[in-house]
């Protein structure tokens, strides 16, 4: 992975993380927003330590564990990526609750125009945040949208210790056995 000096990084506030997404996908996997070296790359989850793609790999996601840069192969596997809100920071603690509302609406219209049969929100805070759902825990939800059924994942950041990638991976496992079925 290249290396990025603060000021690369910093200037990545201001770029889109473009969407992996398809009609009809089996999962949308929905973070909460790109953290600037995901900005700084245009690849998802790309900072050094975050669990996403080991832990996508673990569950039986993905045949092998995949780079960020391969996001576009997750299409061949039903898989797409988005964000609960597209402006990049160097922590999620930066967006505002607004924000956060806004970006669960405009991913509500999102998943009703792309029609995936599972969204799956990575972050349990991103989530009762974005769907002012505040009792919500990771698992299955009961909301759903439009056909799309959700699930809340935990978030794959490394700085989330309550969850360990074999923990998570067992999670993401329930979700795969449930968007095969």
């Amino acid at each position: 992975m290249a290396r990025f000096t603060a000021e690369q990084l910093e200037a990545a506030r201001d770029r889109l993380v473009p969407d992996v997404i398809a009609d009809g996908l089996h999962v949308l996997f929905c973070g909460i927003n790109p953290g600037l070296m995901t900005a700084a790359t245009g690849h998802h989850f790309a900072r050094p330590g975050n669990r996403f793609w080991p832990v996508l790999h673990l569950s039986g996601f993905t045949p092998r564990l995949m780079k960020p840069s391969e996001q576009q192969e997750l299409l061949s596997y039903g898989l797409g990526i988005t964000n609960v809100v597209a402006r990049a920071t160097a922590r999620a603690d930066e967006l505002s609750a607004e924000e956060y509302r806004e970006g669960g609406r405009l991913l509500a219209t999102k998943v009703e125009r792309l029609r995936p049969r599972w969204l799956a929100v990575v972050g349990v805070t991103a989530y009762r945040a974005a769907f002012d759902d505040r009792k919500a825990q990771v698992g299955p939800q009961e909301r759903t949208i439009g056909d799309t059924r959700v699930w809340v994942l935990p978030n794959p950041s490394g700085l989330n210790a309550h969850w360990t990638a074999a923990s998570m991976a067992e999670e993401f496992g329930r979700l795969r056995t449930a968007a095969q079925g």
